[in-house]
C-alpha cells in the first residue's frame, strides 16, 4: 500500500493572552438544525445489543459521529439559496445534535439540503488552519485521516452477532470526494423569523434501504475503497436515512458557556509564546488562563516543589522524569510512606489538546488535575490548607505569585492555575519521524514498513493487512484521546472509565495515550503490565482478550489477535521508536 503523507508545514507560534476574540451579530435569519439520532423510529441507545439490521444480525452502535456542509435552502420558485462557509460536526456520544446557520434573507423557503461530508475545498484543507472550535478542527472531531489526508464524512461502529456466543466488531468509515453525500428534505421553511428544522437520522434505514448491509455478506469494516460494497451501499442508503420532524418558529435556548475573563492577571506580565508543529490542529487553550511567563514560571517551581507532599520528600517531578518524556520508568509509582500506587504515572506532553486527564479521565481540567495528587492519600497525602499555608510562610512564593497573580495571596485556585499553565508548555513535535517529513532524516526500509503497517487497516476482504494502529494513534498528536478497551486481560480490581461514569459500556476502558516518546514511556499500558515496547505489540498480535467492552476496531480482527509475523513485529517496533524526540 502507498500511503501518501503531506510533508509539515512550518512551525506555528500563538500568544494564548490574545485568544479572547469577540462575536459579531449577522443580519438575516437564523435556521437551527436540530437531528435525533433514531433506529427503526425508536431514539438510539448507544451501546445496547438489542438492533437488528435485515440480515438478521443483532449489533449495537457505539459510536456514531459525522461532518455537514453544503447547506442550502429552496426557494419558492425552485432555485437554491447556498448558505456558504456552514460545516457541522455530529456526533452522538458527544451530544452534538445541532448546527446553526445565520445570515439567511427573510423569506418562505420549500426545502433544506445538506451533504454528508466536508465540500471537496474542505475535506483537502489543512486542518492545522481551522480554529479550535471549528467543526473541522481534527482535534476536536477526530474524524481527520491524519498523514493520509482528508477526512472521514461519517464513522459508524458498533458490536455485532450473529450468534449470541460469537461477539464481533464492525467499523463503518465513510469517506473520500467521490462519496459525499447529499440530502435534500422537503419542507414549508418560514424563515421570515428564527426557525428551527427537527430531523431525524434513522440508522435503521441507513444499514437496510435501498441496499441492506450484511455485516456476514458484506464486511465488517470500510475505509470507501472504491468499488467498497459497504460504501456504495451507505451512500445509497444516506439520503432515505434522514426525515424532517417539524419545524418551529424558535430557536432553542441551547447551554453557551459565558464569555471567560482571565482571571487575576497582574497589571504588567509577559505573554507566553505557545509553539507547535505547523501540522497541529489549533488547541483549545484556556481563555481564562492565557499563559504567561510570570506564572508559567511559578507553575515550574511548584512543579519540583517537594513541600507539596506531607513528608516534604515528593514532588510532581519525583513521578515525572524528563530522561523518561515527563513518565515514571517504574511500573507504579511511589508515593509518601513507600506506598505504591495502583497505575503507571501517564506522561506529560501536548497535554493542551488534551480535554481530560488520568488513564480514567475524571478530572476535566489540568488546573484539577494537578491538585489531586497532592491530596492523594497513596501520593502525595497533603492537604491543599496545608500546603497554601506553608508556600505563604517561606521567602520566595509570595514575590513569584504577586508576579504571576497581581497579589501575593495564594490559593488552592492559584495552585492549579500556575500547575496549569507549566504543564501547557510541554510539547512534543520534534522527533526523527517529523525530521524525516520535513527531508532532514531517512527512514530505513524497517521503519517505512513499519510506518506503512501502522497506517494500513486489517481487512483481508479487500487485501490490506495492516496493524491497523490509526484508529486509535493517528494523526500528528498520534492519540484520539477517547477511551478504548484495548483487550487487555481484564482486572476487575481497576475497572477503568467505568468507574467514573458507571457506565457498563465503559468497563475496562482506559485513555489511548499519545506514542509519541513511547520509545521513553516504559513500561506500558495503564498499569505497566508490559515491559517492552515488543511485549505490546506481541499483545495486539496475539494476546488480545476478548469481552463486551472491546474496541470495535478490535473486536473486527481474528480472535487473539492480528496475527502479525516476526519480521513485521519487528518493522513496527522500528517505526514506533522514530517518534522520540532527543533525550534532554
Amino acid at each position: 500500500m502507498n500511503i501518501k503523507i503531506r510533508q509539515l508545514p512550518r512551525l506555528a507560534a500563538m500568544s494564548s493572552a490574545l485568544l479572547l476574540m469577540a462575536g459579531h451579530a449577522v443580519p438575516g435569519a437564523t435556521l437551527e438544525v436540530v437531528v435525533r439520532h433514531s433506529f427503526n423510529g425508536a431514539p438510539l441507545l448507544l451501546d445496547s445489543l438489542r438492533y437488528r439490521n435485515a440480515a438478521g444480525e443483532t449489533l449495537s452502535v457505539t459510536r456514531l459521529s459525522y461532518l455537514l456542509s453544503g447547506f442550502a435552502v429552496e426557494r419558492e420558485d425552485g432555485t437554491w439559496l447556498e448558505i456558504p462557509d456552514q460545516y457541522a460536526w455530529m456526533d452522538a456520544a458527544r451530544g452534538r445534535t445541532h448546527a446553526r446557520l445565520p445570515g439567511i434573507p427573510g423569506a418562505n423557503y420549500r426545502a433544506l439540503r445538506f451533504h454528508i461530508g466536508p465540500d471537496p475545498a474542505g475535506n483537502a484543507a489543512d486542518p492545522a488552519r481551522f480554529a479550535a472550535d471549528h467543526p473541522l478542527n481534527a482535534n476536536l472531531n477526530g474524524l481527520h485521516w491524519g498523514w493520509q489526508g482528508g477526512y472521514i464524512f461519517l464513522a459508524l461502529e458498533g458490536r455485532y452477532a450473529t450468534d449470541p456466543t460469537d461477539l464481533k466488531g464492525y467499523a463503518h468509515h465513510l469517506a473520500r470526494d467521490p462519496n459525499r453525500t447529499r440530502v435534500s428534505l422537503a419542507a414549508p421553511l418560514d424563515l421570515t423569523q428564527d426557525a428551527t428544522a427537527w430531523l431525524d437520522f434513522d440508522l435503521g434505514t441507513l444499514g437496510n434501504a435501498p441496499r441492506p448491509v450484511s455485516f456476514g455478506r458484506d464486511g465488517a469494516a470500510t475505509h470507501s475503497r472504491g468499488g467498497d460494497p459497504v460504501a456504495a451501499a451507505l451512500v445509497a442508503n444516506l439520503p432515505g436515512s434522514f426525515r424532517v420532524m417539524q419545524v418551529v418558529s424558535t430557536i432553542p435556548a441551547l447551554s453557551r458557556p459565558s464569555p471567560l475573563k482571565p482571571i487575576d492577571l497582574p497589571e504588567t506580565y509577559t505573554p507566553y509564546r505557545f509553539t507547535m508543529s505547523g501540522s497541529f490542529p489549533l488547541p483549545d487553550l484556556p481563555r481564562d488562563n492565557p499563559l504567561i511567563e510570570e506564572r508559567i514560571a511559578l507553575g515550574k517551581v511548584l512543579f519540583h516543589e517537594t513541600s507539596l507532599s506531607r513528608d516534604g520528600m515528593l514532588s510532581c517531578a519525583s513521578c515525572h522524569l524528563e530522561t523518561h518524556a515527563m513518565a515514571d520508568p517504574r511500573r507504579y509509582s511511589i508515593g509518601v510512606r513507600g506506598q505504591t500506587g495502583t497505575r503507571n504515572a501517564m506522561p506529560l506532553f501536548n497535554l493542551a489538546w488534551k480535554n481530560s486527564f488520568f488513564w480514567d479521565g475524571r478530572a476535566t481540567s489540568l488546573r484539577s488535575q494537578a491538585l489531586m495528587p497532592i491530596q492523594d492519600h497513596t501520593e502525595m497525602d497533603e492537604t491543599l490548607e496545608r500546603v497554601t499555608t506553608r508556600l505563604a510562610a517561606t521567602r520566595d512564593y509570595p514575590r513569584l505569585f504577586t508576579a504571576a497573580f497581581g497579589s501575593s495571596d495564594i490559593t488552592a485556585a492559584r495552585l492549579g492555575l500556575a500547575l496549569e499553565q507549566y504543564l501547557l508548555t510541554l510539547t512534543s513535535y520534534q522527533s526523527r519521524f517529523d525530521r524525516a517529513l520535513k527531508g532532514e532524516k531517512i527512514l530505513d526500509e524497517a521503519e517505512r514498513r513499519g510506518f506503512e503497517l501502522f497506517m494500513t487497516e486489517y481487512d483481508p476482504r479487500t487485501g490490506q493487512r495492516g496493524a491497523d494502529c490509526f484508529h486509535c494513534h493517528g494523526g500528528p498528536l498520534f492519540t484520539d484521546h477517547r477511551f478504548h478497551n484495548n483487550g487487555l486481560a481484564p482486572d476487575d480490581a481497576d475497572p477503568g472509565r467505568f468507574r467514573v461514569t458507571g457506565n457498563e459500556a465503559d468497563r475496562h476502558k482506559f485513555a489511548s495515550p499519545s506514542l509519541r516518546n513511547v520509545s521513553r514511556t516504559a513500561p506500558y499500558m495503564h498499569d505497566g503490565r508490559f515491559a517492552t515496547l515488543e511485549e505490546v505489540i506481541a499483545h495486539y498480535s496475539g494476546g488480545v482478550h476478548r469481552s463486551p467492552t472491546l474496541d470495535p476496531n478490535l473486536a473486527k480482527h481474528p480472535a487473539g489477535g492480528l496475527q502479525l509475523g516476526i519480521e513485521d513485529q519487528r518493522a513496527l517496533v522500528a517505526f514506533l521508536k522514530t517518534l522520540a524526540e532527543d533525550e534532554p
